[in-house]
């Protein structure tokens, strides 16, 4: 979703950027998750029209940000054609309070995101784009790999952009609930976009927040922060690839990116360590964490020099412990949550070659990947469950067909959570039945 640039307070922006993770973790387990993470339920199905009242006050919300629009550059007729016939959806309001890098997880949230499928999907890209890649390397100092993490991570490399009407979304939050200043902002800075010329689709779809594009810009962002790369004259981040790319680098050059210098490492920490030394904002010069018995899980050394850096240990001492830069800084800043951040990290360094993690996560129900879960889906449906179709979307249908299965089978807890504990029983449960499940 749209970035902010950090190394200042929080802005409008920044928060834009934690309430648009809304696209692309399209299936995370424990909830029905649009592209990119956030509970978000497919548009046009779940739309939910407002009553008789409900559009009144909408009306004359719109009638009041109008001027507002007008004084920043919206034409009237602009505005008034963009906005004919706009009805909220009142469906998107519970979303504000249901945010996936933040209720999810971390396992659940990086095995969707950080899995086989992606990599290798990435990698793809990475050839059929080196050219492109390479320019835009030349010109904002960023690396391939990250500028097509984020693209994987945000769009699944431009497969998912979101399917609720921008316009329809922006307007209702802009009119309803509780972050109505931001939201107006965004309904503006969308309506100036297409006034324009910048976006030529007054239908465009995004997530149920605001974000759209191959990597999910908010309209404020994009605003700023995006390029006319391919030089066509508009800066296009929906149907240009070189325009997107390009200014995704541009906005990690702007929140402080370091040309050529690592985000971080994986570590192991040292007997004893004092967990309340962890955090982003707790640096120290890495001297002082090599002295203190920091050192890299793959037996690698640590960069020489007293370069600032913190120890970040997300999910507790029993689980990865990671040394962070300043270029982790840039990463977090794109939608400040450290899940999505490590998910941006881990997937970039499986995109330069390497492994993925030594140390397992603190858990053991460990996440499912796509594949996996488009299998337990499979493996849901042949018992009878009628959850729809197989697309690797853990909705509220298969939820409850898990819960079901976890009762029949004595699993505990019986939360519907797609976890491998789950996938294990059924493939046993399966085994003998001429099943022929999807494998990884």
């Amino acid at each position: 979703m749209a970035p902010a640039i950090p190394r200042r307070p929080r802005t409008r922006a920044d928060a834009g950027r934690m309430l648009a993770a809304a696209v692309l973790l399209a299936a995370l387990p424990g909830a029905a998750m649009s592209a990119s993470g956030a509970a978000a339920p497919t548009p046009a199905a779940t739309q939910q029209a407002p009553t008789a009242q409900q559009l009144a006050g909408f009306r004359q919300c719109l009638a009041g940000i109008r001027p507002q629009a007008l004084a920043q550059g919206v034409s009237g007729t602009g505005f008034d054609r963009f906005t004919a016939g706009l009805q909220p959806d009142m469906s998107v309001l519970p979303l504000l309070d249901s945010q996936p890098e933040f209720t999810t997880p971390l396992w659940d949230y990086l095995a969707g995101l950080v899995d086989e499928q992606r990599v290798e999907d990435g990698r793809a890209r990475l050839a059929e784009h080196r050219d492109l890649l390479a320019r835009v390397a030349a010109q904002y100092g960023v690396d391939a790999e990250t500028v097509v993490a984020v693209w994987g991570v945000e769009s699944d490399y431009g497969r998912v952009f979101g399917k609720r009407p921008l316009l329809v979304s922006l307007a209702t939050l802009a009119c309803n609930g509780r972050r109505q200043p931001f939201f107006r902002g965004e309904f503006i800075a969308t309506l100036q976009l297409l006034d324009g010329g910048d976006l030529r689709d007054p239908g465009i779809a995004g997530s149920w927040a605001g974000a759209f594009g191959h990597t999910q810009f908010m309209p404020t962002t994009y605003a700023r922060i995006a390029v006319d790369f391919d030089g066509d004259g508009r800066r296009d981040l929906v149907d240009s690839i070189p325009d997107a790319l390009a200014s995704t680098a541009n906005y990690l050059k702007r929140a402080g990116w370091q040309t050529g210098a690592p985000w971080g490492y994986e570590v192991r920490l040292p007997a004893g360590f004092d967990l309340s030394q962890a955090g982003r904002g707790k640096r120290r010069a890495l001297s002082d964490w090599v002295a203190r018995g920091v050192t890299r899980v793959d037996g690698g050394a640590l960069p020489a020099g007293d370069r600032q850096a913190a120890i970040l240990v997300p999910t507790g001492r029993d689980g990865p412990a990671f040394v962070a830069f300043r270029n982790y800084d840039a990463i977090y800043s794109y939608n400040a949550a450290e899940s999505y951040a490590l998910a941006i990290a881990l997937l970039a360094d499986r995109l330069r070659g390497g492994a993925g993690l030594v140390a397992s996560w603190p858990t053991d129900d460990p996440g499912l990947s796509r594949i996996q879960r488009r299998e337990l889906q499979t493996l849901l449906l042949a018992r009878g469950h009628d959850i729809g179709e197989v697309d690797g979307m853990i909705g509220s249908n298969t939820r409850r067909a898990i819960q079901a299965e976890q009762r029949r089978l004595g699993l505990t807890p019986d939360d519907g959570r797609a976890g491998m504990r789950i996938l294990r029983a059924l493939r046993e449960a399966g085994a003998g039945t001429g099943q022929s499940p999807l494998r990884e």
